[in-house]
């Protein structure tokens, strides 16, 4: 893994201490209005998964230089797109502090950068020079919100979005195959575990196609094996959620399909630059991440929008934006809310 240079390590820590006792947690919740929100029923969001969900949990570090979420920085991730739609706002659960650890901050985005579905944080190896070995499993992100709240309620909107950690991790095939069966059956565990515990609109994102992220076009293959895994991940999950019972209960969306189609048609999607590129300059940007990326190392004033991909995994502003548009219209279709 790419080391954070000395400088910008300095300026992390040194900055994340004056800005901690700026950064107090905030509260997710719905919202306090009497006007009826965007999708037409007022819902407070809760949130699982990894980077592509992250509303913030290593913001106090990130944002020292610019940085906070896995996008191009200052915007917004899907899931924040989804809360204020819905008439509600989505801020951590959990946030880092200087020394590397989480504490609880209030909201009810759990999703935390790096996590996988079951796997410890300290086998993956992920940022650790800049977050540690902290990032909480989405088996363990339900849990501490279970812990903390008891339950869900019909007045929520539970947003599942794991699985891309574990294909990245997975290896080779067909070794590599136990690993993604595995984590994508445990999946369904969770979910039905959720819907047990009361949730009553569970969204479950699948896997996308890794394969044609940037980071899946540079490898050897070409990404084909990262896109063979995605695929494996998705139908085991889909069988997951049968063999839970749970299929009729939660709301499913393919996330895979979906960007195979924004990538066939990025121009007519307000895009100048597909899935070749990333909005965040690698010369510039801290360890070539989008938690560290900001307009200060953008390629260009406006790759926020005209670019698909911030580095070489994670969406760019306008993505998210689309992707959030995309399950609004989804969760619409089945019957809550417009």
């Amino acid at each position: 893994m790419r080391g954070v240079n000395n400088t910008v390590r300095a300026a992390i820590f040194s900055a994340a201490i004056s800005l901690l006792a700026a950064c107090g947690g905030g509260h997710g919740g719905s919202s306090s209005s009497s006007s009826t929100p965007s999708g037409g029923v007022n819902l407070q969001v809760v949130s699982f998964g990894d980077s592509l969900s992250d509303v913030g949990t290593y913001a106090p570090i990130a944002s020292a230089v610019g940085g906070g979420r896995f996008t191009t920085n200052p915007g917004q991730v899907w899931t924040q797109d989804v809360a204020q739609y819905y008439g509600g706002t989505l801020t951590a659960a959990y946030t880092i502090d200087f020394t590397q650890k989480l504490s609880p901050a209030g909201g009810f985005g759990y999703a935390e950068g790096g996590a996988t579905v079951a796997t410890p944080a300290n086998q993956n190896d992920f940022l650790t020079e800049v977050i540690g070995n902290i990032e909480m499993p989405v088996n363990q992100q339900v849990s501490s919100y279970l812990s903390a709240h008891g339950s869900f309620n019909s007045n929520q909107l539970v947003l599942v979005w794991a699985g891309a950690n574990d294909v990245l991790r997975a290896g080779a095939l067909p070794a590599g195959a136990t690993v993604v069966e595995t984590a994508a059956t445990t999946l369904a565990q969770v979910v039905a575990q959720i819907v047990a515990s009361g949730a009553t609109h569970v969204v479950v994102v699948n896997v996308p196609n890794i394969g044609l992220a940037p980071d899946g076009l540079a490898a050897s293959d070409g990404g084909a094996t990262l896109t063979q895994e995605s695929q494996l991940f998705n139908s085991t999950l889909n069988a997951g959620l049968q063999t839970q019972g749970i299929q009729s209960k939660v709301i499913q969306v393919d996330a895979y399909t979906w960007l195979n189609g924004i990538i066939s048609n990025f121009k007519a999607n307000g895009f100048s630059v597909s899935n070749t590129g990333q909005a965040c300059d690698p010369s510039k940007t801290p360890d070539n991440t989008s938690l560290l990326c900001s307009p200060a190392t953008y390629v260009t004033a406006n790759a926020d929008q005209t670019y698909m991909f911030a580095d070489d995994l994670h969406p760019t502003t306008h993505l998210h934006t689309l992707f959030a548009q995309y399950v609004e219209q989804q969760i619409a279709a089945s019957g809550l809310g417009h």
